[in-house]
């Protein structure tokens, strides 16, 4: 699975997602980058984007509760570190992706493996 935590950014393509202002702290933004459904978060200024797919059943994943660094999936409990992607509790065992965010000129950019 992809994780920008060990994946060179050279090698990702950044999409010009909205301006940093459209996604307050502690807020979450939905998008889709090409077919890739990607939600952003603001946590504390820190920004930070996952699939938007939980891999235990494919259901969704960004409206899950936020604990933390971790969001819980609100269909069966998995939970996953929305930094680097990693399952924190089952009932998932699979990893989501993660993918860096740069913010540039107050706009926010997300990158994605270049095909």
């Amino acid at each position: 699975m992809f994780n920008y935590t060990t994946f060179d950014e050279s090698k990702a393509e950044f999409y010009e997602i909205a301006p940093v202002s459209e996604l307050p702290n502690g807020e979450r933004l939905f998008v889709n980058v090409g077919d890739k459904p990607i939600v952003i978060f603001n946590i504390a200024g820190r920004f930070f984007a996952i699939g938007d797919v939980c891999t235990h059943d494919d259901g969704p994943l960004g409206d899950g509760m936020i604990e933390g660094f971790n969001i819980v999936c609100p269909r069966h409990g998995g939970e996953f570190d929305i930094r680097t992607g990693k399952v924190m509790q089952m009932p998932a065992v699979v990893d989501i992706p993660a993918y860096p965010v740069q913010v540039r000129d107050g706009t926010l950019y997300v990158g994605v493996p270049k095909e």
